[in-house]
């Protein structure tokens, strides 16, 4: 019963904040309510065990009380990625499918190196001893742009198909090699035994990844079939629920890649039924149920991000490290994206290589991460400069993406190139 008053409680504030912000600040949904949840967490912070004592002490028993590891990554993220991979086309991922691989598995790699390397360097500079292996750490669990984030703040921004199709992919995709990379380095943090060896890591990314998207498919071919034979919208709504639930519990028990599973599954499910010509009363409540479990699920979730600041002892302390953090987070997200695109035969327009770099937007999943790192000395620090990163993503590159993603820009920039390309194969 307690997790379903914590619950209640934040659903509650969360229409609250979404009505405030309706009303006032006018920002993106998710967006405005983080930032609402932030004010009230600062407010709270500084004067709360003096003006409200009570209200202080209930929100951050509140907050302790929640595993906001477990709910994000054990619960609310199936059903946010599932909702995510339906509205995907699959042949506009195929077209992307290059680019998407790259980025989400390589420039995952290259961006935990250099945000690794750059803390490790810059932080002694700010009065701050953090071990190379715990910098590595922060640049593995920072480096995955969240799928949630993006996708929420993607639909406020008017870009190409081509272009949301690469953004959305990648960090849809991205989870697997980013958890794969963190669970090494952390073991290593800790000091577990594991085997480095380019085998052992290729194998435990095989069973996490391709098992998870193999368990997705397969999931998504057998309930289309069941869906196929009862075209009816209870139905259809509880099968799809099945999924999402029971599918995360059988890559649980296989120790496989439950997000890769819910978004091989949703892209699956979301493809098949453009082929199955169900009637148009089931469609329209599926694309409801779950735009409408999206949403919901996208307000709880940006209502946690802006309280977890109840979480951090003094955020004040880690404020100069945390803005070194996101320049560093920035350049790495440089490098990660225009670097591969040298090598790629596809040539990448400047304005698109801009829009991929700003909207690597980090979310729930990073401070997920930073969160399940055992409390130490240095737990701590990685939690807030990873907080500090995330606000600043989701607040300012989640305002600015729209003005970023200029279309007219990108479309005269792409015909250019296309007319470059033709005259050089001729």
């Amino acid at each position: 019963m307690e997790l379903y008053y914590s619950f209640s409680a934040l659903i509650v504030l969360a229409s609250i904040f979404s009505y405030l912000n309706y009303r006032f600040l006018k920002l993106p949904s998710t967006i405005g309510i983080m930032v609402i949840a932030i004010v009230v967490s600062i407010f709270l912070v500084s004067f709360g065990e003096a003006v409200l004592p009570k209200t202080y002490g209930h929100l951050h028993d509140l907050m302790t009380g929640i595993d906001f590891t477990e709910v994000l990554m054990g619960a609310m993220l199936n059903f946010l990625l599932f909702a995510g991979g339906i509205h995907i086309n699959l042949d506009d991922l195929k077209e992307q499918f290059r680019p998407v691989l790259i980025f989400s598995t390589v420039g995952v790699l290259i961006s935990t190196f250099v945000v690794g390397f750059g803390m490790f360097y810059l932080l002694p500079f700010l009065g701050i001893q953090l071990p190379f292996i715990y910098c590595l750490l922060f640049g593995a669990l920072i480096s995955p742009t969240d799928p949630v984030a993006v996708l929420s703040i993607l639909k406020q921004a008017n870009v190409s198909k081509s272009l949301e199709t690469k953004v959305a992919g990648e960090s849809l995709f991205n989870d697997g090699m980013a958890v794969v990379i963190f669970s090494v380095v952390l073991q290593l943090a800790i000091g577990e035994q594991v085997d480095l060896g380019l085998e052992s890591i290729g194998m435990l990314l095989l069973k996490e990844a391709g098992g998870g998207l193999l368990l997705g498919i397969i999931l998504g071919w057998i309930t289309s079939r069941l869906m196929r034979e009862v075209d009816d919208y209870i139905i259809s709504v509880l099968v799809t629920l099945s999924v999402v639930m029971g599918g995360y519990l059988i890559a649980r028990q296989m120790h496989i890649s439950g997000p890769l599973t819910m978004v091989a599954a949703g892209l699956f499910m979301g493809n098949f039924s453009v082929k199955f010509k169900m009637k148009s009363i089931t469609q329209d409540y599926l694309i409801k149920f779950w735009e409408l479990i999206d949403e919901i699920l996208n307000a709880v979730l940006f209502l946690f991000i802006g309280f977890e600041l109840l979480m951090i002892k003094d955020l004040r302390h880690f404020i100069v490290p945390g803005l070194a953090a996101i320049v560093i987070v920035l350049l790495a997200r440089v490098i990660s994206i225009w670097g591969p695109t040298k090598f790629m035969k596809r040539t990448f327009s400047p304005q698109t290589v801009k829009v991929l770099v700003w909207g690597g937007i980090r979310g729930g999943v990073s401070i997920a991460l930073a969160m399940s790192v055992p409390k130490n000395e240095y737990s701590e620090i990685i939690l807030s400069i990873t907080y500090c990163v995330v606000v600043f993503s989701i607040i300012v590159q989640g305002l600015t993406i729209a003005k970023v993603a200029n279309p007219n820009k990108i479309a005269i920039e792409e015909e250019k190139l296309e007319s470059v390309a033709l005259k050089e194969n001729k």
